[in-house]
This record gives C-alpha cells, structure tokens and sequence, in this order.
C-alpha cells in the first residue's frame, strides 16, 4: 500500500485525498488551519458554484495561460463526472443563469460535508489540522512541519492553494515548496478582482449597477490596443469598478495593472445601439422635448445615479433647453452615452481577489498525472499551478479535476 501526503486541505487537496483513498492508498492529509475547507466554504458568495455544463471546446476557452493543458485531467473527472460524484453523496445540484452548476441548498458548506464525511469514514485516511508545512524532507517524499516533526510517505501532493484569500490559509507556502524543490514559479497577481481607478467615483455611484453594459479596456501605451472586450452588469465600488463584467476583465489586465502600468477602461451604456441609430435618437429626442431642461431631460438616456457624473463631464450648462443643444453638445451627449472612460491604474488586492494568477510553470507538470518532471514522487494540484479561469465554476473545476488526478496517480506511484 502506498502512502501519500497531501498538503493543504482545500478542494483540491479534499478531492486528491478521496481519489487517492479509493484506489487503496493510506492517506494524510495536513491542514494549517484548525479547519478543513475554509475556502471552499465561502466561495461563490457562500453559494459554490463548483462547475459549469459547457461543452469542453467551450469551456476551456474560458481557461489560461494553456487551455490545452487541462484536457487531460478533464478526461479523468469533467463536469458531469464531478456533479455526478457529489450528487452520488446526497448533494442535489442545480444549473443556473450561464450553465452554472450549484447545490440546490445554495449553500457551500454541503460541498465541502460532501467531500469531509466521505474522508472521515476512510479507515485508510488520516486527517491533521494545524500542521503548517516548513519544507519538503530531502528526498522529497515527504515533508517537515513548524512543530519540528516529519511527515514521510511515497508520495507527495502539494494542494496549498494560492494567495487568494489569505484569512483562510491561502500564504502562498506552495510555491516557496516548489521553488526549492527547483521548479520555476510564475510570479503572481490577484485575478478576478476589482479594478481601481484614477478618478474618485461620486458618493452617489458608490454600489449601483449598470446591466447589459459593454466594457473594453485598451492600452494607451500600446496604441490603445484591445486587451479586453464583454458584455454583462459591473458595479461602481468606492475606489473603482467591481461586479461579474469587472472580474472577468480582471484576468486579462491585472499584470499590466500590478506592473505599473495604466490603462483605460470605456463603458458603453448602450451597446444594443449603434452611434448612428443613438444618434438619430438623440436627434428625434432633443426636437421632440425642446423645451426641457438638459438636467430634467437627461433622465430620458441615463439612470438617476448616473446623471451628474454626465453633467460633470459634458460641460453643459444644466439649465439649457434641449432646443439649445448645438450638434457639438450633442455629439459629446453621444460620446458619453457610448464610452464612459475611466482610468485603470490597479486592482484590488489578494483579500478580495476570487483566485491568483500565476503559479507553479506548467511546462514542468505532467499535465496527465500532476507529477513533476524534474522530482518524482512530487505531485501539484489546485490554484498552486499557473492555471487560472473566468468566473462561472471554471476555477473549482480544475481544482476538483487537478486534485483528482494527482491523487489517483500518487496512490499507483507504488503499484
């Protein structure tokens, strides 16, 4: 019988303890925290939306630096395979809005019972909490904890997460053990996070929505190149832009942001509408209502919250009437309503970001069996990696199916 090691008891490390159990191996699974899971327990705003049902073209579309990478993995646990797994544990799932897999409960915490009970009726599965890991032994089978003592086994599966979150256990520890076990470690930024702006945003935008709105970030620095163009519902934060349109960008700039750099965020409010159709609107609109006044009259294009940050950047008087509007003021009008423009120049930080981008080089991982190609025995799983996805299950996805195959790999190491 093998024995296999896991650090970090996260979803990753949960599911490479299960996988390796059922294939016979003894198990020890060490958790810094005094719990198991945190996490996973809070993750998807509690909710756990823990995968999605898009077709594998689709969904790994959705994944990053090497989308191809996966689909070895995905090949031993995907979507169906996991929700069948939980549901095969009493966890009844539901698909919501964009193929999004949850626990009917709406609740995380049945997600990480699920996968907790199932460890804790192994005879062949030993769980320690509070055992933070200082290094790896020298032969790297094994590894030595805070406390002085060492852990050994045949293999081991480092599942330490990344820096996401860091109230939960998430320091980072995974990548120090990886470096000094030689491998080349991607440097790390937050990734589905908020974006930070130059301008302050008005008290009065602080927390409002904008739905089906498109955003494009582009780079003043390159030529004002695209990096990223969306469609969906953002939300103004007290220093920036937040909410699922926000996130998803968010992985697409956040190392440009965290090197220094700025860029510019353009927001049109109606993405449905060409210039020209807004256009021959605003027209109809202006001699239609031409004895309004500009303030009263622009409730007629734009939401309440968003009306004096119009009147802030338009320059036009507010008490004009709309017959008053000279083609100039109109075309600023239109400007305004298809490109709201701010100034990116950070995001937040690890404490509010959903996962971490960067990680462990995947070239230097067998993308079959998670072991290392330069030490063997040496397995990674989880956010530990260079792998990071949109939101909308995808991250917990590679967590499930990274751990999965790490564990049953490790458990045949001896076989």
């Amino acid at each position: 019988m093998s024995r296999v090691v896991i650090v970090g008891a996260g979803a990753a490390g949960m599911m490479a303890a299960v996988a390796a159990a059922e294939q016979g191996a003894e198990v020890v699974l060490l958790e810094k925290m005094d719990q198991a899971g945190r996490k996973l327990r809070i993750t998807g705003k509690g909710r756990c939306n823990l995968t999605n049902t898009a077709p594998l073209k689709d969904f790994i579309t959705h994944i990053g630096p090497d989308s191809r990478w996966v689909r070895n993995c995905f090949a031993q646990m995907f979507n169906t395979q996991l929700m069948a797994f939980f549901e095969q544990r009493n966890v009844p799932l539901v698909e919501e809005r964009g193929n999004r897999v949850y626990p009917r409960s709406g609740k995380s915490l049945d997600i990480f019972l699920a996968l907790i009970n199932d460890l804790e009726a192994r005879p062949n599965v030993e769980i320690r909490k509070n055992c933070a890991v200082k290094s790896l032994t020298e032969d790297r089978h094994g590894v030595r904890l805070q406390d002085g003592s060492t852990v050994r086994g045949d293999a081991v599966i480092i599942a330490t997460g990344g820096l996401s979150y860091p109230t939960t256990g998430s320091t980072g520890v995974g990548y120090r053990l990886a470096e000094e076990a030689g491998h080349t470690v991607v440097p790390q930024v937050p990734s589905l996070v908020s974006l930070v702006c130059e301008e302050k945003i008005p008290q009065e935008l602080v927390g409002f929505v904008l739905k089906n709105v498109g955003l494009t970030i582009t780079r003043p620095a390159a030529g004002g190149k695209k990096l990223y163009d969306g469609f969906g519902e953002m939300t103004f934060a007290d220093n920036g832009l937040d909410g699922p349109l926000v996130l998803s960008a968010s992985r697409q700039v956040s190392r440009l942001l965290n090197s220094g750099e700025s860029l510019t965020a353009h927001i049109d409010l109606k993405p449905a509408l060409t210039a020209e159709t807004l256009d021959h609107r605003l027209i109809n609109d202006l001699n239609g209502s031409g004895t309004r006044l500009f303030h009263d009259a622009l409730r007629m294009w734009l939401p309440a919250e968003l009306i004096q940050l119009a009147l802030d950047r338009l320059h036009i008087e507010y008490y004009k009437r709309l017959h008053q509007i000279n083609s100039g003021e109109r075309h600023r009008l239109l400007h305004f309503l298809k490109d709201v423009e701010f100034t990116l120049t950070g995001t937040g930080d690890y404490n509010t970001a959903v996962v971490t981008q960067g990680g462990v080089n995947l070239k230097e991982i067998n993308p079959k069996t998670m072991e290392s190609r330069l030490v063997p025995g040496l397995y990674f799983a989880g956010e530990v990696l260079d792998l990071d996805a949109d939101t909308g299950g995808y991250n917990l996805q590679i967590a499930f199916s990274t751990g999965y195959a790490a564990g049953r790999a490790a458990a045949a190491l001896t076989e």
